[in-house]
């Protein structure tokens, strides 16, 4: 079951995550989300845990739990969804962007 880790501290590391959850059974992957550019937490991640049962007693034991100063915001993570911002590129130019002005 994969869980999603908000209102974390940006100075959690993937090991603070993985031994908070280890506690409620199997953790098989942990990934904090970061910025591209600065490599900085965004302050929520992703903990998948090992079976359902044990996804469950970890979002009933981690929510609202401190970790590093701050209570964390834990439930079952959703599917990506798409929001209209995909890969596409940004805004289009009409008339097809060639790089030349048209005269």
């Amino acid at each position: 079951m994969k869980i999603y880790v908000g209102n974390m501290s940006y100075s959690v590391t993937e090991e603070d995550l993985k031994q908070a959850f280890e506690a409620f059974g199997q953790v098989a992957s942990v990934s904090i989300i970061k910025d591209k550019m600065s490599g900085q937490s965004k302050g929520f991640g992703f903990v998948e845990m090992g079976s359902a049962e044990q996804g469950q007693a970890a979002i009933s034991g981690m929510n609202g739990k401190e970790l590093k100063g701050r209570k964390l915001n834990v439930n079952e993570a959703r599917p990506r969804q798409d929001d209209g911002r995909g890969g596409g590129g940004g805004m289009r130019r009409p008339g097809g962007g060639g790089g030349r002005p048209r005269y």
